[in-house]
């Protein structure tokens, strides 16, 4: 008997399950959501998992762990998830399989690993969990090995989110020739590939630069009757503008204008991007003022492709302009990224320019920039 099942048949009988009203979950919840102590915030959520109704309650799971992980706060993310144990739904699949989902989202893929090896009776939703762990804990080499040896020990047949997760590995592998092929085995088992698997392979073939076959896999999404969406148009645009292809990419972009595809951040990024390369300094800042156009906002990559341009043109003033934008939406970037505008502005002797941007770096409300003018 596994130690978890021994911990199941201990604890049905020794856990009390409370049930509080919907209203006093609601509070227990918004609590959690407004502790801002990482140490009381663990004590509450496992003294809120007493209650069935919370433990229900999907959401808060992941932001509570997110939270942790974010603070590299690994214990304490063990801590509340092996609490969960000794409830009588850790007997449910689906439960079992939120840790699994939550420890590999965390990085933590031996204790995900644990959750499943303990597991009672282990179906498609664990399995496919564990195949998410694998990928999102980055461990891609083990996910093949676990899509060859589980289904049969499992008695279980892979379905689409199987394939679509063994598909993820491999790219991010580098093995986009095996990826590729996984279309033949998912059409012999008769899964059906869907935007996801479409989508992930794109972008893969297309960001290696390997344009030719991102274009044939395009035109097996369309065989398949799969309509692409803007990912699938924007990993496209990115092969174009990865072999400096332009004049291709600009009518590509009017291509997806007049089919209403509706543009997006991305699309500008790779149209700027691709300017900047090839040193286009007027292209790049019509793309940029196109974002706002589009009723799009820039954002960090936007900003790192950008600045850098324009102090290496010598445009400063745009420049200026474009840092006042980073102030104004409230954007995270690196303060070496503003800091060079400033010392470009010290170069060009505009000095009151400088100290402008100095101050709002520290009079900002959302990120005190420490930027500082040499002497």
């Amino acid at each position: 008997m596994s130690s978890l099942a021994r911990v199941l048949r201990r604890t049905f009988s020794t856990t009390t399950t409370l049930t509080p009203q919907p209203d006093s979950v609601r509070k227990f919840a918004n609590d959690i959501y407004k502790e801002r102590n990482l140490k009381r915030l663990v004590q509450k959520f496992k003294k809120s998992c007493e209650y069935e109704q919370f433990r229900k309650r999907s959401g808060i799971y992941e932001d509570t762990v997110r939270r942790l992980a974010s603070a590299g706060r690994f214990g304490w993310i063990e801590e509340i998830l092996e609490d969960q144990k000794k409830y009588k739904d850790i007997s449910k699949e689906g439960f079992a399989a939120r840790l699994i989902f939550l420890y590999g989202k965390s990085g933590m893929f031996d204790q995900a690993y644990k959750v499943f090896d303990e597991m009672p009776k282990r179906g498609l939703l664990s399995f496919n969990a564990l195949m998410g762990a694998c990928v999102n804990a980055k461990k891609f080499d083990k996910v093949n090995g676990l899509f060859e040896e589980l289904p049969e020990k499992l008695s279980i047949e892979p379905d689409l989110v199987s394939y679509n997760t063994v598909i993820k590995a491999l790219c991010e592998m580098g093995s986009l020739d095996s990826a590729s092929l996984m279309l033949d085995e998912m059409e012999k088992k008769g899964v059906k590939p869907d935007l996801i698997t479409f989508n992930t392979l794109l972008n893969a073939f297309f960001k290696k630069g390997r344009f030719d076959d991102g274009d044939k896999l395009w035109g097996k999404m369309v065989e398949k009757n799969v309509e692409p969406d803007i990912r699938s148009y924007n990993s496209r645009l990115l092969g174009l503008v990865t072999e400096k292809r332009m004049e291709e990419a600009f009518n590509f972009v009017e291509e997806m204008r007049s089919k209403g595809v509706k543009l997006d951040v991305f699309t500008f990024n790779y149209m700027i991007r691709g300017f900047v390369n090839e040193g286009k300094l007027e292209e790049a800042k019509e793309w940029y003022g196109q974002i706002r156009k589009n009723d799009c906002a820039p954002d960090k990559m936007t900003f790192a492709v950008l600045v850098p341009f324009l102090c290496d043109k010598g445009d400063l003033r745009f420049a200026i302009e474009v840092c006042k934008e980073i102030f104004g939406r409230k954007k995270l970037v690196s303060a070496a990224l503003l800091q060079r505008v400033v010392d470009e502005l010290v170069k060009a002797s505009m000095i009151e320019d400088a100290k402008e941007l100095v101050e709002l770096g520290k009079s900002n409300t959302y990120c005190r920039y420490q930027l500082n003018i040499a002497a």
